[in-house]
């Protein structure tokens, strides 16, 4: 289903750029105590997870997974946004930092915008784990592709009870095309500086064993992905890597009930990225609003406060889809029900 969103930005953030900006930079960091684990992978590689500390919850009690974005972590506001709705909820929360995004991974490859098998490890994981345990996930722009994809391939089999994904790049190519305009350059700059990092930190451990272009001017997303990203990950080049990671292609193969939220201002790309209504199977809602920006969504409280929409809608989504996610007696008093 495609329908209209209910979100309304603030007064005074109206601005595609002034709503991505706000949530992720003028936002104050939210508070967040975490256990980390790391998990050896068979291929010699790991992933770091953070988890919410377990207050005792029973074995039973929900689970979410976060999946962030590009260059991001558990820094990432929104990531920590929502894993305090989770503890005000009663559900175990963890983030799944992809391959390599906490700090350099082992191997060559890394993580990519179709990368869906570690986080099916992942999921594989925490059922052998928590057996009796509800799962569901939420991906934010990059993760809420590789979310869709992933229950895309899953299908039925998928043993999710429900998913959220925002601000997700649908179609790689389009976006890839949209973010070398206007004032969206600047986020392309903002990103490619965080991939140089990411393979100059790899190249000086000695983990990429074949020689590189220039990093420097590489400066954009087509030239990047098909002189870095493709070749490191098993792809023929940029276009083959959009083609096989876009999300969009996989929407009709959803079984899993599914929540997409997305902003038709977004300054990562442009409208056209948007699904139709037919290309959506009958578990997924697609909810578009006009403005929100890209994982910006700040909308106005009383006295003019800033709300962080998704941390609201989010939580109404799970509540009721996802068994044992319901508000715990004492959210309001240690603040996270706000």
């Amino acid at each position: 289903m495609l329908t209209t969103s209910q979100f309304k930005p603030a007064f005074w953030l109206t601005n595609p750029h002034a709503q991505t900006l706000f949530a992720s930079q003028a936002r104050p960091m939210p508070a967040l105590e975490v256990e980390r684990e790391r998990v050896e992978l068979d291929d010699g590689d790991f992933l770091d997870l953070s988890w919410l500390p377990d207050p005792g919850l029973s074995d039973d009690a929900p689970i979410v997974v976060a999946l962030h974005g590009l260059n991001g972590s558990l820094e990432s506001k929104y990531a920590r946004g929502l894993l305090r709705q989770c503890a005000a909820h009663g559900a175990r929360g963890v983030l799944m930092h992809f391959r390599g995004a906490a700090e350099p991974n082992r191997l060559a490859r890394s993580y990519h915008s179709g990368e869906t098998s570690d986080f099916a490890g992942l999921v594989d994981r925490l059922r052998q784990r928590y057996p009796c345990a509800p799962l569901a996930a939420v991906g934010y722009s990059l993760g809420g592709n590789v979310l869709l994809k992933y229950l895309g391939e899953q299908g039925p089999a998928s043993p999710l009870s429900c998913a959220v994904a925002v601000s997700v790049p649908y179609d790689l190519k389009r976006c890839a095309e949209a973010v070398q305009h206007g004032l969206s350059r600047i986020y392309q700059t903002h990103l490619l500086n965080g991939l140089r990092e990411m393979v100059e930190a790899k190249t000086r451990l000695g983990l990429i064993d074949r020689p590189l272009p220039d990093l420097s001017e590489l400066n954009d997303f087509p030239s990047f992905d098909n002189a870095i990203t493709a070749p490191l990950n098993g792809f023929r080049d940029a276009a083959d890597y959009y083609a096989r990671s876009s999300s969009r292609g996989f929407l009709r193969n959803i079984r899993t009930p599914t929540l997409a939220l997305h902003a038709r201002d977004d300054p990562f790309m442009a409208p056209d990225v948007i699904p139709h209504a037919d290309e959506l199977a009958d578990a997924v809602r697609l909810e578009v609003s006009e403005r929100g920006g890209h994982v910006g969504f700040v909308a106005a409280g009383r006295l003019g406060q800033p709300v962080y929409w998704l941390e609201q809608r989010i939580p109404d989504y799970l509540r009721g889809r996802l068994p044992g996610f319901e508000p715990v007696a004492d959210a309001s008093e240690i603040g996270l029900a706000r």
